[in-house]
Order: C-alpha cells, then sequence, then structure tokens
C-alpha cells in the first residue's frame, strides 16, 4: 500500500489512534472482559439517577448552609452561637450519612440490575 492510499485509510477509519483504541478494546474481550453493550440502558439510567441523587444533595446542603449563615449573622450571643454551629455539624453528619446509605443502596439495586441483564443476555456473546 502506498503513503497515499495509507493516508487515505486513515482519514477514512479516524486515524491512528482509533486504530489503537479499536486494538485495545479488541485485546481486552480476549482477556475475558467480553463486550460491554450487555449493560446497555440499565447503566445509563442507574448513572442518570446517582447523578441526579447527588446533584439534589448538593443542593440541599448548600440550602443549609445558607440557613445557617443567616443564623450566625442574626446572632448576638456566644453561647447562641455556638448552638447554631453545633447544630450546623450535627445535622451535616446526619444528612450526609443518610445520603451515603442511598447511594449505597442505589448502587446495590444499579449492580443487580447489570447482573440481571448479563446473565440474561451473556456478557461473553
Amino acid at each position: 500500500m502506498t503513503q497515499k492510499a495509507k493516508d487515505q485509510s486513515q482519514k477514512e477509519t479516524g486515524g491512528p489512534e482509533v486504530t489503537v483504541m479499536t486494538d485495545a478494546i479488541t485485546e481486552l474481550q480476549k482477556a475475558g472482559l467480553g463486550s460491554l453493550s450487555w449493560m446497555g440502558t440499565a447503566w445509563l439510567e442507574n448513572m442518570s439517577d446517582l447523578s441526579s441523587e447527588v446533584m439534589s444533595f448538593i443542593a440541599d446542603r448548600v440550602k443549609e448552609d445558607v440557613k445557617t449563615q443567616h443564623q450566625i449573622l442574626h446572632c448576638n450571643d456566644v453561647s447562641r452561637l455556638q448552638k447554631i454551629q453545633a447544630d450546623f455539624m450535627q445535622r451535616a453528619i446526619d444528612q450526609y450519612t443518610a445520603e451515603t446509605g442511598r447511594l449505597v443502596a442505589m448502587g446495590n439495586t444499579f449492580l443487580k440490575d447489570v447482573q440481571e441483564r448479563d446473565a440474561k443476555t451473556g456478557k461473553d456473546d
């Protein structure tokens, strides 16, 4: 093959980077990872749900931060300030603990969905 033909072929196939990536994926499949298409829409839906949950949690935490700052700015007593800060920390710990539990549960559901899909379709097909 002439250099001009090689250059044209690379332009049509996406260049040497695409070939390297394709070869790497082929080697991973040979190593036993199989096709990842078996993950399908279940993976996409679960990742979307996880992202949505994290964003909602962050929004709620920002609201708590603003609320606490408002309380601190209107506080005239040091003992009240300490109480505001202690309550804020306790709420944060409780909320982060609850959120961790929710994310773990969502992750477990995600894995179960993927395993069920794998059992039905077979990832090595």
